[in-house]
């Protein structure tokens, strides 16, 4: 199968093209070359930035057109108008984000976020699940209702440069005394970028098109069970967690970028109740978090990344938990 992906360089996009090139598939990369641009020589790489102009697209076709970059509406329809009819299925990997207040256990007919201004192109928290789902919308007026819209929770596992899950894997790696955001029982859900990749290339290769969470496990699935997880698989022993309330926290400035996937003041926080029942049904298999965890460290070890500057530091930790300790 002739596969043009956009992006394909970076994590998700990353797995999909190596295991559609394990597969046997034809692939064509349409990347900026900032990162990457030395992988899988095997496959036909376009550089150009999807912001600016698509002419290098032309003349080529392809069976299916892998989008895992597309953050604007705008960027989807030039890039339906630079294809031509010529890129074949559309998938779009979406985010759980793009839904509006949705109940527990929400299937993929809840209700979407509207932008109140549809000229925004902003990205920040508060539009980014409203250009997410505008997006979608873009894709299915331009690339019709054969399209395969792939909605993940948060994407873990190796080659994450969001370092988020990681981060927590890693923390737990060194032991200790953890500190551990509450509520404990706030609902989290992970796909790891592996089994996202290898549904949506099964997905394409039998030609299914649709909606479906990417998400696991079912909720609900609480944040404690995460970290003990973690402490299970990689914590050294005699590694705790202390469960800090989020109000002491959020009154001393920490946030969600210093401890990630902390949800205590997130308003998108409902994500992670989705119900992935559609995706299992149609073959999703993640496989058990606790292989997860063991090959994420893994892979941070042999590949280190470098400290995100806004995580919350060991210093830091240390204070925050002898103050807790002491109030």
């Amino acid at each position: 199968m002739r596969m043009l992906v956009v992006g394909g360089t970076r994590f998700v996009g990353r797995h999909i093209v190596e295991q559609a090139i394990e597969r046997g598939h034809e692939l064509t990369l349409l990347h900026r070359g900032r990162s990457g641009g030395e992988l899988f020589p095997q496959a036909r790489h376009i550089l150009a930035d999807r912001n600016g102009d698509l002419a290098a697209l032309a003349g080529g076709e392809w069976d299916v057109t892998v989008d895992v970059s597309g953050y604007l509406p705008r960027q989807v329809r030039d890039l339906a108008d630079a294809l031509d009819e010529r890129g074949g299925r559309y998938v779009y990997i979406s985010s759980v984000s793009v839904y509006a207040g949705p109940p527990p256990g929400f299937t993929e007919d809840a209700a979407l976020h509207e932008l109140p201004d549809p000229t925004i192109e902003e990205i920040s928290d508060e539009t980014y699940g409203g250009l997410k789902a505008a997006c979608e919308r873009a894709a299915l007026d331009r690339f019709g209702s054969g399209t395969l819209i792939v909605r993940p929770t948060y994407v873990v596992g190796p080659y994450d440069h969001l370092c988020r899950f990681t981060w927590w894997v890693e923390r737990v790696a060194r032991g200790g005394e953890i500190l551990a955001p509450g509520p404990p029982d706030a609902a989290i859900q992970v796909i790891d970028a592996r089994d996202l990749a290898a549904w949506t290339l099964d997905m394409i290769e039998r030609g299914d098109g649709g909606v479906f969470h990417a998400a696991y496990p079912r909720p609900p699935f609480p944040f404690r069970a995460l970290l003990e997880a973690m402490v299970v698989e990689v914590g050294p022993p005699g590694t705790t967690l202390t469960w800090v309330d989020p109000d002491f926290l959020g009154d001393r400035g920490v946030d969600a970028d210093s401890l990630p996937l902390w949800s205590a003041f997130d308003p998108e926080a409902a994500g992670n109740l989705a119900d992935p029942s559609a995706a299992l049904a149609a073959g999703l298999s993640p496989r058990p978090l606790s292989e997860t965890i063991r090959e994420t460290h893994a892979h941070a070890v042999q590949h280190p990344l470098e400290p995100l500057p806004e995580r919350l530091t060991p210093e830091r930790e240390a204070a925050l938990l002898a103050e807790w300790h002491q109030r």
